[in-house]
């Protein structure tokens, strides 16, 4: 049987922290990859991971390299390599120096882990996502984006400091493109069982939906230089736990969708069932004529970033 093994593909700040954090669930072992000029850094973030370990008993190898024939075998492969968004510059600006970079990961992929359930973290992620799928010819099953997990993450977050109560315990949705134009279904969202619309005023929802729209780019202004990578690191795990333990988890996931939603042929953030067949099935509902056109927007937005990519 032997431990699964899993790859992160870009070891910036995102691939350290789910390197770190598929460590400290024993998720299996762990190979860091970059590019040449960055093997020292991802051998060194390994290594100071390996050191980690004893003081919690975690029993997970890890490694770091810039040879692709190391992820040999890997059971998942997470993306995040790209360059990140810099204040000033929104998802699409990173369009065509990202475009090449995921091509060549897409390739390696199918040559060295031609079985691995695939998660991109790369922005723009709806068109990242759909070029690895065209690139690698790879079931729709093992290709997910994530975006919609923590969209829904961030709202759910929000919702949590706005009342007080346990982030646990609140339970919404965001649907669509991982951009200005997502759609958070507050209708839907419930704490604890009990509607938020029951807690929180109208106006003051409004704002919160709002604040999770430009969450992303809220962090960017604040960093000054560089993008989130605690947060999407952990969505990112729980994808991949929900595919590695068969866990059968709903989490909103940018999926091909070939009629659901009446979307056909783009990735797009859906609710997807992720157990050991990678994405299951994707979860329709009934939408409101209001929803169903911020669907269609966020569609749009969707549609003209993939066809930025010519595949």
């Amino acid at each position: 049987m032997g431990r699964k093994k899993l790859t992160m593909i870009g070891g910036g700040q995102i691939g350290g922290n789910l390197a770190l954090i598929a460590a400290q669930k024993e998720l299996g072992d762990v190979v860091i990859f970059d590019i040449p000029q960055s093997e020292g850094m991802v051998k060194g973030k390994a290594l100071d991971i390996m050191q980690l370990r004893p003081h919690d008993g975690y029993d997970s190898e890890l490694s770091g390299t810039s040879d692709y024939s190391d992820i040999k075998g890997s059971d998942v492969v997470i993306i995040t390599a790209g360059i990140p968004r810099k204040p000033g510059m929104d998802r699409e600006d990173l369009m065509s120096i990202n475009l090449g970079i995921i091509k060549d990961v897409a390739s390696n992929v199918k040559k060295y882990a031609p079985n691995a359930f695939v998660i991109v973290i790369s922005n723009p992620l709806d068109a990242m996502v759909y070029a690895f799928h065209k690139v690698s010819g790879f079931d729709k099953s093992k290709v997910v984006g994530m975006a919609g997990a923590l969209d829904s993450g961030r709202f759910r977050a929000f919702l949590a400091m706005e009342t007080g109560l346990s982030a646990q315990d609140v339970s919404c949705m965001v649907l669509g493109g991982h951009g200005d134009s997502m759609v958070p279904i507050t209708r839907l969202a419930t704490i604890g069982g009990v509607p938020v619309t029951d807690l929180i005023d109208a106006d003051r929802l409004k704002e919160i939906e709002d604040r999770t729209r430009f969450a992303g780019g809220e962090l960017v202004k604040l960093f000054g230089n560089g993008s989130a990578f605690y947060a999407p690191a952990q969505c990112a795990i729980e994808m991949a736990e929900s595919y590695l333990k068969d866990k059968k988890r709903v989490i909103p996931s940018a999926a091909l969708c070939e009629g659901e939603f009446g979307i056909d042929g783009y990735f797009i953030g859906v609710p997807t069932v992720i157990g050991s067949g990678g994405i299951e099935k994707i979860i329709e509902f009934s939408l409101t004529d209001k929803e169903k056109s911020d669907l269609a927007n966020t569609l749009d937005a969707v549609k003209k970033t993939v066809a930025e990519t010519n595949l």
